[in-house]
């Protein structure tokens, strides 16, 4: 299974919040945020803080693609 972070990014384009603005408010690294951005796995720490910032739950930012093995 691999992850998509789609939503998160819209999410911000909504809230016409940018990257930097969304590190600081989470207070998160730029290493988590560099990881978020290749949809690469980062701790379940790091998405509950940015859930905290944005007032939203995981699904709002997260999208579970399952593999095509089938």
């Amino acid at each position: 299974m691999a992850v998509c972070y789609n939503k998160l990014w819209k999410i911000l384009i909504d809230r016409q919040m940018t990257k930097t603005e969304l590190i600081k408010a989470a207070k998160i690294s730029t290493n988590a945020m560099a990881k978020l951005g290749k949809n690469e796995d980062v701790r379940v720490e790091v998405l509950v803080k940015i859930c905290g910032a944005l007032d939203c739950s995981l699904d709002d930012i997260i999208e579970i693609i399952p593999d095509s093995d089938s």
